[in-house]
């Protein structure tokens, strides 16, 4: 399935009198499931096309087809609600709530989706469990490390269960140890949940984690693969996405195990009624042969 397909953006800046061409026609197709890195230097549209991408930005003209929908488009409040269900975000300065907690901050992506009480609550210490920081819930991010902070930040991303993650040189700010820690996270996710991923980096060792790395010029994408394959054909099963997804999934389990059982029970059924009648076929056949009470007329 196609999760973005880009033909013709461009876009624009006015920069005083001059026209700054950020975008110049670029044509991309992303898969489900596909993860795409983007290099390329400064200033020659890579921060530009992940913005169109997360529906941050309008091209100046084009189409952006994410799942079956333009985003060129769209309606604002349709396109914010788009945002928030569907489209996760990582940033290279993390973008915390300073007098936030970790816990509260990761509870500010499911404000939008009305999600309350419990299952917010159960959803968001999840996340900082699956990221490791399950015991920094209630710690402001002035009480956080670098690399906790931008688990933070991928938690808060993910507690919403997005069909997309963006990430915009989310190793920007760390050193190589933490840097790898990071991306062994965003890999897993990406394996165990199916999730389409493009990253924006300047690191060639983050680039190469990618199947495909595309490189931004004077506004213009090439792309390269990279060999790997994707999440739907690397070899790790990829679960539900979203909550109704596992609820669906968890009855369809329940229904095919009902459905077994009871194939199980008739031919258990079948079974019995076969040996009931083996039974009474045998019966019959003893009675027949059996003589003691047969009436011998021969001496009458």
């Amino acid at each position: 399935m196609t999760m973005y397909k880009l033909s013709g953006v461009t876009k624009d800046y006015q920069k005083g009198r001059d026209t700054v061409h950020a975008l110049r026609g670029v044509d991309l197709v992303i898969e489900d499931r596909d993860w795409l890195s983007i290099q390329g230097p400064t200033g020659h549209g890579k921060s530009t096309l992940l913005q169109i991408l997360g529906g941050l930005d309008r091209p100046t003209a084009g189409v952006v087809d994410f799942d079956g929908q333009d985003l060129a488009q769209m309606r604002e409040v349709h396109l914010t609600q788009v945002r928030a269900q569907s489209i996760g975000f990582v940033f290279q300065t993390f973008n915390l709530i300073p007098t936030l907690s970790a816990q509260e901050n990761v509870e500010t992506a499911l404000v939008p989706l009305r999600i309350h009480g419990h299952d917010r609550n159960a959803r968001v210490l999840k996340a900082l469990e699956d990221v490791g920081l399950g015991d920094r819930a209630k710690h402001l991010p002035s009480e956080l490390s670098g690399g906790q902070q931008q688990r933070v930040a991928l938690a808060r991303a993910l507690v919403k269960e997005p069909k997309v993650l963006l990430a915009d040189e989310p190793t920007g700010n760390l050193d190589e140890d933490t840097r790898d820690e990071i991306m062994t996270l965003l890999e897993k996710f990406w394996l165990e949940y199916g999730l389409t991923v493009v990253v924006v980096t300047h690191d060639s060792v983050v680039a190469k984690r990618a199947q495909r790395i595309g490189t931004m010029r004077n506004g213009r994408l090439t792309l390269k693969s990279t060999g790997r394959r994707s999440a739907s054909n690397a070899g790790t099963p990829v679960g539900p996405r979203t909550g109704v997804a596992k609820a669906a999934a968890a009855k369809l389990a329940e229904a095919k195990a009902a459905a077994e059982a009871a194939e199980a029970a008739a031919a258990a059924a079948r079974a019995a009624a076969a040996a009931a009648e083996a039974e009474a076929a045998d019966a019959d056949s003893a009675d027949l042969t059996d003589t003691s009470d047969v009436v011998d007329f021969s001496d009458r």
